[in-house]
């Protein structure tokens, strides 16, 4: 049991670092076409850039199904449930929080949470495939303090 939290821990965090590369050399690289409807203005709820949650959701459910159906690959489930998880806080803080695609009141008081949603708004302010920074979604780096 408490090798699973770890798991999970381990990968929740992990996937920072695998997003943020995904994001710069992927999204940012050769699956532009569908990220680009991210950092342009585009009408309606949806957007092709959200083709990547289905993608990553599949990955996600896949591999706890394949942990829990096939025992000796058990080690999978945990991966998929943190793999979940990271899903759900970069829903929380990349759609809900910062992009504010289902409209609520909230203002950011915490240093912390105002650092990554600066970083986040840097990263927007490039409309193309390059030239952009800042790519991790929960992390940044102290740089984005704000002064």
């Amino acid at each position: 049991m408490m090798l699973n939290v770890v798991i999970i821990l381990v990968t929740f965090i992990g996937m920072e670092g695998l997003a943020w590369w995904t994001h710069k050399y992927i999204m940012h690289g050769f699956m532009w076409r569908w990220h680009h409807s991210h950092h342009n203005h585009h009408s309606g709820f949806l957007e092709r850039n959200d083709l990547f949650s289905v993608v990553f959701s599949f990955v996600a459910v896949g591999t706890v199904i394949t942990g829990f159906e096939v025992k000796p690959l058990w080690f999978l489930a945990p991966i998929g449930i943190g793999v979940t998880l990271y899903g759900i806080f970069y829903f929380i803080f990349h759609d809900l929080i910062v992009h504010r695609r289902i409209k609520f009141r909230f203002k950011p008081h915490n240093p912390y949470l105002k650092r990554i949603i600066r970083a986040h708004y840097v990263h927007h302010k490039v409309h193309k495939r390059d030239g952009a920074e800042a790519f991790g979604f929960l992390y940044a780096p102290k740089k984005y303090q704000s002064r």
